[in-house]
């Protein structure tokens, strides 16, 4: 029997290790970063919030006029039949529609192209490993770049389209920072590669709401904060303003929550975790486990 245990992929109705899984290298996918995608996670035998991640990644296929053969109960299917035959228990799960090859020589046409939907599964992915994110992370302001503008491309369909966030995780790395956050050319915060951005102000959580992916991790920690009783804006946030706040937070499909210790020479909560954001991670991983939010695999 093969061993899946190192992460498994969906190809065409087969599923294989995720080390053999291979796309042809004409694909639009490749060739064009031409890629719909979304991430959920596994945690302890079940999804967390199927239904919302692929909700959104249906919706990411269908705003690139994308036609994958399949609905999202199909993908669902999918996605658990490779996550039981994987095994893993905790796993960080990806659902993929690419754009496929062109079977027309020099055609420039996206709708000659043979759209196709793949999968694949890897042990649990933190963004920050857990023991930097107890302490709180470093972020990096990236100076040199800034974040792709939304007219360009759509920053709420999630996408391959990174050049900006690998430019940016350079400058981070060069700086002796863990990770980057992008402005926009108005100088407002945006998000940074897999992650939303927080700030606390008292009892006030600003993210911004313009420029960045609605996360399904964001709506959690936003429905976290307001069952707390913390009033939650989503609106633009200037650099200076977030600057300026009592704690800083992340949140990733990949972790959580994230605190963050340092943004550039700023330090927030004397170089540690905040309590905000403390709380708010111990609450994620609690709202993991509500049944509500599970839908259990069968291995």
């Amino acid at each position: 029997m093969t061993d899946l245990s190192h992460g498994a992929a969906w190809m065409a109705g087969h599923i294989g290790p995720v080390s053999d899984a291979a796309i042809p290298v004409t694909d639009w996918g490749v060739t064009h970063s031409d890629i719909a995608y979304d991430v959920v996670p596994v945690w302890q035998g079940a999804f967390f919030r199927l239904d919302d991640y692929v909700a959104r990644f249906m919706a990411s296929v269908r705003a690139l006029r994308m036609d994958i053969d399949r609905d999202a109960e199909d993908v669902k299917t999918a996605l658990a039949d490779m996550v039981a035959a994987s095994g893993l228990r905790d796993a960080y799960v990806a659902m993929v529609a690419a754009r496929g090859r062109n079977p027309v020589p020099g055609s420039r046409d996206p709708r000659d192209c043979a759209n196709h939907f793949y999968a694949w599964c890897v042990p649990y992915v933190h963004i920050v490993k857990p023991d930097a994110a107890a302490r709180g992370t470093s972020v990096w302001i990236a100076k040199h770049i800034r974040r792709i503008p939304s007219d360009s491309i759509d920053p709420t369909v999630k996408n391959y389209h990174w050049g900006d966030f690998t430019g940016g995780l350079f400058e981070a790395k060069d700086n002796g920072f863990e990770t980057v956050l992008l402005l926009d050319h108005e100088g407002h915060v945006t998000e940074g590669p897999g992650f939303n951005a927080f700030a606390v102000f008292g009892d006030r959580i600003v993210t911004p709401d313009h420029g960045v992916l609605h996360g399904i991790t964001r709506r959690t920690v936003l429905e976290m904060a307001a069952e707390t009783g913390l009033q939650v804006e989503a609106r633009p946030l200037p650099l200076a303003e977030f600057l300026e706040a009592d704690e800083v937070f992340l949140s990733s499909s990949g972790g959580g929550v994230i605190p963050v210790a340092r943004v550039d020479d700023r330090t927030f909560s004397n170089g540690a975790a905040g309590p905000v954001a403390n709380d708010l991670r111990a609450r994620y991983f609690d709202w993991i486990a509500r049944p509500e939010h599970r839908t259990p695999i069968a291995y």
